[in-house]
């Protein structure tokens, strides 16, 4: 009677051999159920979660042999093709003389943390918990000898947030039979039935029933399971935790959340549960010499761009060896949680802004409330909001309070912002009657000589021909995964991209374009067309041949400048003057009036 349930998946159960050498964008599967699960509802409205990349190699720091390695320190097993059981052996040293979970649960309370994540088990395979199935885990292997997660998972309920579990299940470089590791063990002996029998079924049936209520486990690598497998492992530990919701690396769309790739945000708004993930600085696990920390701007701004996106940001922090948080992850974790004390009513239990993203910032949205986001004030202080189809009630600063000024001229709403309480985001509710239409698709893109610069992104364009919208991933280091969303497979007259503009004010505004450009690709001859009239540039090269293994180098394109003789509606096209390779990769358009 024994494993009885997993007889199915164990009789059919054959690895495809070709996932081990899955590239990251396969391996981040996006897809979800179509069945929403009845405790999602948690998730949506907590907008910003912590993700805790912990193991032994944040012992590491990011060297091995006396090397230093850069990237991801969770890879450094994988990169040095260090050997199983050398690396093994550095657990002995690792005492965790630092951790203190109280410390953490208030860390993650301070700064509006509302669900914590942690690694159980990285790909290095390594137990961060008391595992019954392994020996190499902190409590059998370490000096520490105890378990660091359940008192963890106390701790971080206690202060109100949701806990949950990382699981690698598919890679597991100390285990003969498990994923990824070929420089120790040979391919073709390897059984990875018995690997995922043996422990990784066993340990997400341990993480299930032994800390309480889960919140979410967060798979990652799903290898090589069929749809019929990956469905009888989820219908499994759904018998354990029916309220604990699963990720959509979980595999073949059977997820209850969506997860973008690492340091992905989508072009638009996604209806659905949805999250994007950012580690704080560049690697994920520990790495000593990363000190290339993100600012509490640059967080706050990016929690509200997800958030008008509709979806949740997780942050990742890193601590190291002995149990101890990044001085500049506590510092600037509290300084968000200090924002949002005053601003988090336009960030939780919030939906997309039906607004799409202007000049001055971006949107979120509850029903009868629109939340204006400012980023950059203009120099008149007036905030143009458009396609405001509804009666204005009252407009006022979150955070004290204020009534503004406004006025409202047929569907667009003007609101005078004396200053910004808080330079990095001063958000603004707009509270109305009626019904807001959502125009995020249907607007053209506001440009205005009251701001120093105007963008417009590849989600702002119309594609004609074979003209497509990719997000392109790429890398400084290995694991140090980015995405970029670009215009690309402009390769006659005919792929058109095209942007609807409304000028606000009259000028002459020079035109720039943000563009990747392959040398094989170079020295082709392109179009602008802005109000009816041609304006031809060359392409000129940015760095070899694509490969996501590398940085993405982008070209900053001076064009030309343009005369806007009354405020109104342009257009702006852009497109290849002859048949031949693909134009560029087009990542943004800057649009600057010129004074």
């Amino acid at each position: 009677m024994k494993n009885k349930t997993f007889s199915l998946i164990l009789i059919c159960f054959t690895w495809i051999v070709a996932a081990q050498a899955q590239d990251m964008e396969n391996s981040w599967d996006k897809n979800i159920s179509r069945n929403e699960h009845p405790n999602i509802q948690w998730f949506k409205d907590a907008k910003f979660g912590l993700f805790i990349h912990w193991g032994l190699y944040s012992k590491l720091g990011g060297v091995w042999m006396d090397k230093n390695y850069y990237g991801s320190g969770e890879w450094i097993m994988n990169v040095a093709k260090a050997n199983a059981d050398a690396y093994a052996e550095e657990a002995a040293n690792m005492d965790l003389s630092d951790y203190n979970p109280e410390e953490w649960a208030m860390l993650a309370k301070k700064a509006g943390i509302k669900y914590v994540v942690i690694t159980a088990k990285h790909h290095e395979g390594f137990t961060m918990y008391d595992s019954k199935v392994s020996d190499f885990t902190i409590v059998k292997s370490t000096k520490y000898g105890k378990d660091p997660m359940l008192p963890l998972s106390q701790k971080i309920r206690e202060q109100g947030i949701e806990f949950g579990f990382y699981y690698s299940q598919f890679l597991d470089w100390h285990e003969p039979n498990g994923g990824g590791n070929r420089w120790d063990f040979d391919e073709s002996k390897k059984d990875y039935q018995e690997y995922y029998s043996r422990k990784a079924i066993p340990q997400l049936k341990e993480l299930l029933s032994n800390y309480g209520p889960l919140g979410t486990i967060w798979f990652d690598m799903p290898g090589g399971l069929t749809y019929e497998q990956t469905k009888s492992l989820v219908d499994t530990l759904r018998k354990i935790q029916p309220n604990c919701l699963f990720s959509s690396r979980v595999g073949q769309g059977l997820g209850d959340y969506r997860d973008f790739g690492d340091s992905e945000v989508p072009g638009r708004p996604i209806h659905g549960a949805w999250e994007s993930i950012y580690t704080h600085n560049d690697s994920w696990g520990f790495i000593a010499h990363d000190k290339n920390f993100k600012s509490p701007k640059e967080i706050i701004q990016l929690l509200a761009e997800v958030a008008s996106k509709g979806g949740n940001l997780m942050l990742n922090v890193g601590p190291d060896g002995k149990g101890a948080i990044p001085a500049y992850s506590r510092k600037y974790l509290l300084e968000v949680g200090k924002w949002l004390d005053r601003f988090g009513d336009g960030i939780y239990k919030t939906t997309y802004g039906f607004i799409p993203r202007q000049p001055w910032g971006v949107t979120t949205s509850k029903p009868g409330k629109l939340y204006l986001h400012i980023f950059d004030l203009p120099e008149n202080h007036q905030i143009l909001v458009p396609g405001m189809n509804v009666d204005i009630q009252h407009v006022y600063q979150l955070d004290s309070g204020e009534k503004l000024s406004w006025n409202k001229n047929n569907d667009d709403l003007t609101v005078t912002l004396p200053v910004l309480t808080d330079s990095r985001n001063t958000v603004v509710v707009v509270e109305y009657a009626g019904v807001l239409t959502d125009k995020y698709d249907q607007l053209p893109v506001t440009v205005s000589a009251q701001y120093r610069l105007n963008k417009l992104l590849p989600n702002d364009a119309t594609r004609e021909g074979a003209a497509t919208i990719k997000s392109i991933t790429h890398s400084d280091y290995f694991g140090n995964w980015k995405h970029t969303t670009c215009l690309t497979e402009m390769k006659k007259p005919e792929d058109v991209v095209h942007f609807n503009l409304r000028f606000t004010d009259p000028g002459d505004y020079k035109i720039m374009l943000s563009y990747n450009c392959e040398v094989e690709n170079s020295r082709q001859e392109g179009v602008i067309e802005f109000n009816k009239q041609r304006y031809l540039f060359q392409t000129v090269r940015t760095g070899g041949k694509y490969t996501n293994k590398e940085p993405l180098m982008f070209h900053n394109h001076h064009i030309a400048i343009v005369t806007v003789t009354e405020p109104g509606v342009y257009s702006l096209k852009i497109y290849p003057l002859k048949e031949g390779k693909e134009l560029f990769k087009l990542q943004s358009i800057q649009i600057d009036p010129l004074k």
